[in-house]
């Protein structure tokens, strides 16, 4: 155990701006293997305990917890570095602190535990967040940011809580702004063409409110904007981060004895 805690705290999360060897990235600080709150514990504290029922209405808080834990954890993924470290539970935002028996907690065996049980229930909101974790692996399997060459930062505006990067040919999109959404936001992308949402944290699967149509395509246009050489405009929901890849649409003619395949 003191081996693997050398190691978590020897992991950073701050950005670097050079990748010599592979660097592991994660979230959730290691303080919580010594009786500190984790993450979520910190965005929700005490509601996690009553009010992360899908029976009960979604609070401000719980909401806001959500959020912001699926926002954190994939803006670390994509901006992180080329690997990606998770402390067992931390994906669907565990309750509570790891804790071994020691002479500072009368050594109880309570808090020596994870409850994975959590993203089995489907009366709790928990399995949103273990969805969204599960989907944002699964998108970076198939499209490979994490072995990408370093992000390029087009857009950090403080007034409008946006972050907008682009790494392995995809655009993340960020709005932490807790009230603000933004129809036709203009972000600056460098490669032309359409783009499709692939990943979106606002989705019903991972307990989001759905404003966003999975449908829309996003057309560039030629004008450089935040020093891209193109330019579109998107509708980004408040507390919300989406991830777009640029999309070609496959054209299939079929003729008696042959078949054309035509990429659009």
């Amino acid at each position: 155990m003191g081996r693997r805690r050398l190691l978590m705290r020897r992991v950073t999360i701050r950005r670097k701006c050079l990748f010599p060897t592979p660097t592991p990235k994660f979230t959730n600080n290691p303080s919580s293997l010594v009786g500190d709150k984790t993450l979520m514990m910190h965005l929700c504290d005490a509601e996690l305990y009553t009010n992360m029922s899908t029976l009960a209405p979604l609070t401000p808080v719980i909401d806001r917890g959500m959020a912001l834990h699926k926002m954190i954890r994939l803006l670390t993924h994509g901006l992180g570095g080329e690997g990606w470290l998770n402390f067992e539970g931390n994906e669907f935002g565990h309750p509570e602190w790891l804790d071994f028996p020691r002479e500072g907690n009368q050594n109880s065996f309570w808090y020596a535990r994870r409850q994975l049980n959590l993203t089995e229930d489907h009366l709790l909101r928990y399995q949103f967040l273990n969805n969204f974790d599960r989907s944002m692996n699964t998108c970076e399997a198939k499209y490979g940011w994490l072995h990408a060459p370093q992000a390029y930062i087009s857009l950090k505006h403080e007034g409008d809580k946006v972050v907008v990067f682009e790494r392995g040919g995809l655009v993340f999109v960020f709005n932490f702004h807790p009230t603000e959404s933004f129809p036709d936001y203009r972000i600056g992308i460098e490669a032309a063409g359409t783009y499709k949402v692939v990943l979106d944290t606002d989705s019903k699967e991972h307990g989001g409110f759905c404003r966003l149509d999975d449908g829309t395509r996003y057309f560039t246009k030629d004008l450089e904007w935040n020093g891209r050489k193109n330019c579109t405009h998107i509708y980004i929901p408040c507390r919300t981060a989406l991830v777009s890849h640029h999309w070609t649409a496959m054209v299939c003619l079929r003729y008696p004895g042959l078949m054309l395949i035509i990429c659009v």
